[in-house]
């Protein structure tokens, strides 16, 4: 016979999920410049410079 498991899940703390949510975005901020970076040196090998 089954069983259903009524117990609450532990409440995380604040601060841990405000922990993950700086991490993520800060892990998605250098991301977005390690993109933007490589776009850059690749539209400068192409000669497209503003210089």
């Amino acid at each position: 016979m089954a069983t259903i498991d009524t117990r609450q899940p532990a409440s995380t703390r604040w601060y841990k999920r405000l922990g993950w949510l700086v991490v993520i975005w800060l892990g998605s901020v250098v991301a977005l410049g390690v993109v933007a970076g490589a776009l850059r040196m690749l539209m400068h090998a192409a000669g497209m410079s503003s210089h």
